[in-house]
């Protein structure tokens, strides 16, 4: 994902908002309900709270985290879909919400006519790594011995979650083919891959480092569009085998589609505010996650470009969510 950030960005973002000030002076006036439609403890959660509590520190009103679990996110996402659009209840969510209507034959809601995209908060760039046992040192002999022998390098995943669409999508642009073992999360497939019962796994950065410095998993690239701060040796799968290659895990705040324009506005200009901050940097940091916040244009564009992109990889790779 290239930087979605500029000057003209933040200057934009902050006249909008300039203008919401003015026009939406009582707002908020009461508690904000963020949705977060997964369970406490994941990276949608991590990333929902500390936005929150950024916000009502900056609002002097509470912004309140409610976790709203069920079909992989898709109960929360259409709480919000159906919420007043009145600013008092918003959506944190990741990059799910741009590959759920096509891992599911039938969701509640239009994820573009629904939402009203407020800012990108972040992204969580992952890494590919094999078992040492693996006789590939780098990406461009990893794809050279799974052409050697189609279907027998074993990757650990959820099926049709993120680190498995991560795969699915390395298959699709590297024209090779691995077989995917389903696990129930990506922790145990982490421990089955340093294990060796898998061979192969995209993981998030943060979660693979403490392997890869012991010598316990070998990574080949990471899966962004520039190196990772904390494998800053590691090269980009895109730079050693697989051109265009980028896969990233977004994180992002949404409200519903007819809230008015200056609440939007007054909401990315505080979210940006706080993202600059050194405190809500290093927290971020601590989780992995490189803070990229947008303007709400800038996020729209995004979701309806990987709407289209996981349509096609999920189509291609026969993938149904479960």
């Amino acid at each position: 994902m290239k930087r979605l950030i500029s000057l003209m960005a933040v200057e934009f973002a902050l006249l909008l908002a300039s203008e919401g000030v003015h026009a939406q002076p009582n707002y908020p006036a009461k508690p904000v309900r963020v949705v977060i439609p997964y369970a406490p403890g994941g990276g949608v959660d991590i990333v929902g709270r500390f936005i929150a509590a950024k916000l009502s520190d900056e609002f002097k009103q509470q912004f309140v985290a409610d976790n709203r679990t069920g079909g992989g996110g898709i109960v929360g996402n259409d709480i919000v879909a159906k919420a007043p659009a009145d600013g008092y209840t918003l959506l944190m969510m990741n990059s799910a919400l741009a590959y759920l209507p096509a891992l599911y034959s039938r969701v509640p809601y239009d994820t573009v006519r629904d939402f009203a995209p407020i800012t990108l908060i972040g992204v969580t760039p992952s890494v590919l790594v094999v078992n040492p046992a693996v006789p590939a040192k780098n990406v461009k002999e990893l794809i050279a011995l799974m052409k050697a022998k189609p279907g027998q390098l074993n990757y650990g995943a959820g099926v049709g979650g993120t680190l498995h669409l991560a795969v699915a999508l390395f298959e699709d642009m590297a024209g090779v083919k691995g077989t995917l073992i389903p696990y129930k999360g990506g922790g145990p497939a982490l421990i089955d891959t340093v294990g060796g019962q898998v061979q192969m796994m995209i993981v998030p950065v943060v979660s693979a480092i403490g392997h890869i410095k012991s010598n316990r998993l070998r990574a080949l690239g990471v899966s962004g569009a520039r190196r990772s701060p904390m494998l800053p040796d590691v090269p980009t799968i895109a730079d050693t085998g697989v051109p265009g290659y980028e896969y990233v895990t977004w994180y992002g705040m949404l409200a519903p589609a007819a809230t008015p324009r200056p609440i939007i506005a007054k909401l990315n200009q505080a979210v940006v505010k706080g993202l600059a901050t050194a405190e809500l940097r290093d927290k971020f940091a601590q989780q992995g996650v490189e803070v990229e916040p947008s303007t709400p244009e800038q996020f729209s564009t995004l979701l309806q470009t990987e709407l289209g992109r996981w349509a096609k990889i999920i189509k291609a790779a026969k993938i149904q969510g479960e």
